[in-house]
């Protein structure tokens, strides 16, 4: 036999075999669609085939020879054994309880008429698709009235009795197959759909992880550049009445910001492009771009002083712990910029240890709380909820185990920030 690949994953199919499975697959869609076409297709079947044991005396062959039933009865007989049969998968216990007079009656005269046999078609639905005590009910139902035929007619033991309850063992036992292996096919199928599900699901959540970091990074972007650009805009302005030569620096500070600024948004926007397979997929700043960040904030006009203890530069951090820390420290900054009012200065300190990596920034400005109004400084057991910059920065330390704190300075006005991050090799 010639076999011939089929299916992506290279197996092979006998070309017998796929034909009979695309019959039987076109079958099971026709029964589908058309039930009632099938079940009388069936049903005519079986009562062409019972009348014809009838008028053709095949079921003399197998009556008794003490035979009482008329020939008429016989027939009736055939037809109430075949013509239920049209709700046998509807109400395959009622048309098995229809069944059993006749059954009765076909034992007790000793005709025997073969159609009997076909009591085990609801048998088998009755299995396909009920409880196991229904099961039992329907095999008493198939088998009781050929103990009592038995009963009345000894002789009737090895032809009748143990034929029928064979034949009633063989068509359980298929039933109980053809249940399981139809079970386990739905129990399959099912998964695959909950696993299809949870696919889209956890595609869901990935996306919406994705553009929740996006924003985060684009506020940053925006509101840190906005703002130092604002604060640059303003002094300009000041001094273009007074110093034109210093208003010249603050415009040529502005263009400086506004192009860093852009290249940013451009590489972070071209990580979306799927259609831009050049696109830079680690587009974030690091440590090494933390005195470029604090100078172009001094240029804004605040005074900005860095400390370092240990050598942040050199420790073992990720870039995505880097990019926290930048992040963290910009948005303290920005910050500053924007909420503190009379004389502020800024101190970022920067401290390595063997496990962890602490930024502590501090300002001693007043109104520096995001959650208030310029000009007030709320204790911190009354501040409102964090903004949206504070909220931020703890996701992002939530994201490397880290902790962040923030909150007014205890002895004077201002306000602080604690970040502590584990290192690179930290384990739990």
């Amino acid at each position: 036999m010639t076999y011939h690949p089929r299916g992506p994953g290279g197996t092979t199919t006998a070309p017998l075999t796929r034909i009979i499975r695309d019959s039987l697959d076109r079958l099971r869609a026709f029964d589908r669609h058309r039930p009632r076409v099938w079940d009388a297709a069936v049903t005519a079947f079986w009562v062409v085939a019972a009348v014809l044991d009838y008028t053709s005396g095949g079921w003399r062959t197998v009556a008794h020879d003490d035979v009482t039933a008329p020939e008429f009865l016989v027939l009736l007989m055939s037809l109430g054994f075949s013509l239920p049969l049209l709700w046998r998968r509807t109400h395959p216990l009622a048309v098995l309880l229809l069944m059993a007079p006749v059954s009765v009656v076909n034992i007790w005269t000793g005709a025997v008429v073969q159609a009997a046999l076909l009591q085990l078609i609801p048998v088998f639905q009755i299995v396909l698709r009920s409880s196991l005590r229904t099961v039992g009910a329907a095999a008493l139902l198939f088998v009781v009235p050929v103990l009592a035929g038995g009963i009345r007619i000894p002789a009737g033991w090895g032809q009748e009795v143990v034929s029928y309850v064979w034949g009633l063992v063989f068509v359980v036992l298929l039933g109980i197959a053809v249940r399981t292996r139809r079970e386990y096919t739905e129990a399959l199928v099912e998964r695959a759909h909950r696993l299809e599900h949870e696919r889209d699901q956890q595609a869901r959540l990935a996306a919406a992880a994705e553009r929740t970091r996006i924003a985060r990074e684009m506020h940053d972007i925006i509101g840190h550049n906005l703002s130092v650009i604002t604060g640059l805009a303003d002094g300009g302005a000041y001094a273009a009445r007074k110093n034109p030569e210093r208003a010249g620096q603050a415009l040529e500070a502005i263009g400086t910001t506004s192009r860093q600024a852009l290249s940013e948004l451009r590489r972070l926007l071209g990580v979306l492009r799927d259609d831009h397979p050049d696109a830079e997929r680690t587009p974030q700043p690091t440590l090494d771009e933390l005195d470029p960040l604090i100078d172009r904030v001094r240029r804004a006009g605040l005074t900005v002083h860095l400390e370092l203890n240990g050598d942040p530069l050199r420790a073992a951090l990720t870039p995505g712990r880097q990019l926290t820390v930048y992040r963290v420290v910009q948005e303290a900054l920005t910050n500053t910029l924007k909420h503190a009012t009379g004389p502020t200065s800024a101190t970022v300190t920067l401290t390595c240890s063997r496990t962890h990596l602490d930024a502590h920034i501090t300002d001693t400005g007043t109104g520096t709380d995001p959650g208030t109004t310029a000009g007030t400084t709320a204790d911190a057991a009354e501040a409102p909820l964090p903004a949206q910059g504070i909220m931020g920065m703890r996701e992002r330390a939530a994201l490397y185990d880290g902790t962040l704190e923030a909150g007014p300075l205890p002895d004077h006005g201002g306000w602080q920030i604690r970040l502590r991050l584990p290192l690179e090799d930290t384990h739990p």
